[in-house]
């Protein structure tokens, strides 16, 4: 794997070795210390060569002049000083990051002419730096270099030079703890499912107790105790047993509810009876991606200590067509005791969905519950792979996790919910069916949802486009994103921290 890059602060000095990283705002001039590090005039000239401008993420690179006290300079534009957002910092770091990869010492000035450089634009600058630098070559016998030049062996130490030190590293304590959960996700996504089954799973989310998560598993014969027919019979082609986890974070008031979190987590889907086709299948080691976002999210509470009390729970199992697996045309029973008309054993994860949704709400009776899964090809197929497709009951939760994903860069659609939707999915046999037809796929399987989750505000995010195989940005060239850790994070420091 790679190994990250140690990222320190300090006060704005001229850096002394290796590379420095200066900062110029669109049309602005270079910050006074650039001329401690380059007194003969090279790096101007080369910028004047070059006609750099400032334009955001362009980068002029310079091998430093032999008096100088490092060993090459790099000059990065940020664009307009008046328009720079969070997530423009967090981009920035990770393009610095692509062209610093190989090199051990890096110090970036975090000074720029008309630009506030605050201790939460460093925190953000060095958080997009770290996302930058994951990769996921773990089963490579033979290392080769990514597509950054980058030696994955390279002990990289990293400084930010900025003028409030001090405070710069609160907000990167802050800043990590999420990189920390994002990067967690992605491993989760990452890896082969048959390395990490339920159990597996289940245990790398045990491991979050390091950082004070209570963590329960419920085992098949407590989920048969409770009733969980409809992620049972999901489970039950498959020899690998299924798991239900559920973390706890008490970093809140001993009165106050908790916010939750539910995650699909389908280890592997073949798609059981109803097999998927052969070409791609191998991605459905990714059907666990709202799974993985739920426990990236938790080490990110945790490990910040957030001021809340959070339940995450997820859903483990595999879909396995197998002599024992459920049959299309099979009736299941979950735990609220609806029955459920299997049509597709391929829509599979709205069952397991079914039984950890209302699990959470007759237990935890939480404050409003955010269910993240990779549920549907009809998701990516209206909304592509930039935005996660936003199904809820309750605009006001909608409305402040949009306002969360504008801030953080992981954007959401809303998308309708409504009657006519909801009987698409009646049976004849049963209560429900667990699919409605051709047309509306992402809607009847959020309405399919919505009857397991009473009055409590609720929100269901289809990230079957955005949790793997999204297209690369900046900070992430990893097949698994690690979605909605950032998001769901923001949404809770910024609402529901006491």
């Amino acid at each position: 794997m790679t190994v990250l890059p140690t990222i320190s602060f300090a006060k704005i000095a001229a850096p002394k070795k290796g590379t420095a990283v200066i900062l110029a705002a669109k049309e602005g001039k270079l910050p006074p210390l650039a001329g401690e590090i380059d007194s003969s005039g090279i790096v101007a000239k080369a910028l004047e060569v070059a006609k750099f401008k400032g334009k955001a993420k362009s980068v002029v690179d310079v091998v430093a002049p032999v008096d100088s006290p490092v060993d090459r300079i790099l000059v990065v534009g940020v664009g307009d000083p008046g328009a720079i957002k969070e997530t423009d910092w967090t981009a920035l770091g990770g393009v610095v990051r692509s062209k610093t990869a190989s090199d051990a010492h890096v110090s970036v000035l975090l000074e720029c002419d008309g630009v506030d450089v605050t201790a939460e634009a460093a925190a953000s600058f060095a958080q997009g730096y770290q996302l930058r630098a994951y990769d996921f070559d773990k089963y490579k016998t033979k290392k080769s270099d990514d597509d950054d030049g980058a030696d994955k062996k390279v002990a990289q130490k990293v400084t930010m030079l900025v003028a409030d030190a001090s405070a710069a590293k609160k907000a990167w304590a802050v800043a990590e703890a999420v990189a920390r959960g994002i990067m967690l996700a992605r491993d989760l996504v990452n890896e082969p499912a048959n390395i990490l089954g339920p159990v597996e799973f289940a245990a790398r989310a045990e491991a979050l107790t390091a950082l004070g998560v209570e963590v329960d598993i419920l085992t098949e014969k407590e989920m048969k105790k409770l009733g969980m027919g409809a992620l049972l019979g999901v489970a039950q082609g498959s020899v690998r047993p299924p798991r239900l986890v559920v973390m706890k974070w008490n970093g809140g008031k001993a009165k106050d509810k908790p916010v939750a979190f539910i995650g699909k987590g389908v280890v592997f889907d073949t798609g059981g009876i109803s097999i998927k086709p052969a070409g791609g299948m191998e991605d459905m080691k990714g059907d666990m991606g709202g799974a993985a976002a739920v426990t990236g999210l938790m080490h990110a509470l945790a490990a910040r200590k957030a001021k809340v009390n959070a339940v995450g729970i997820i859903g483990l199992v595999e879909n396995m067509p197998d002599g024992n697996a459920q049959r299309p045309g099979d009736i299941v029973t979950s735990m609220s005791g609806q029955t459920i008309e299997v049509i597709n054993t391929d829509a599979e994860g709205r069952l397991v969905l079914c039984d950890a949704l209302w699990y959470c709400k007759e237990t935890f009776k939480p404050k409003f519950m955010i269910n993240l899964a990779t549920l549907t090809g009809a998701i990516m197929v209206a909304l592509g792979q930039h935005h996660a497709g936003l199904f809820s009951n309750d605009d006001e939760l909608a409305e402040k996790l949009a306002a969360a994903a504008k801030v953080t860069g992981e954007p959401v659609w809303r998308m309708p919910m409504g009657p006519e939707y909801d009987k698409m999915i009646d049976s004849k046999f049963a209560d429900m069916k667990n699919v409605g037809g051709r047309f509306g796929g992402a809607i009847t399987a959020a309405q399919f949802l919505k009857r397991f989750v009473g009055d409590v505000p609720w929100v269901h995010l289809d990230v079957a486009g955005t949790a793997m195989s999204s297209p690369s940005t900046d900070i992430n060239h990893s097949w698994g994103s690690g979605y909605g850790v950032r998001l769901l994070d923001r949404l809770v420091a910024e609402n529901y921290e006491s």
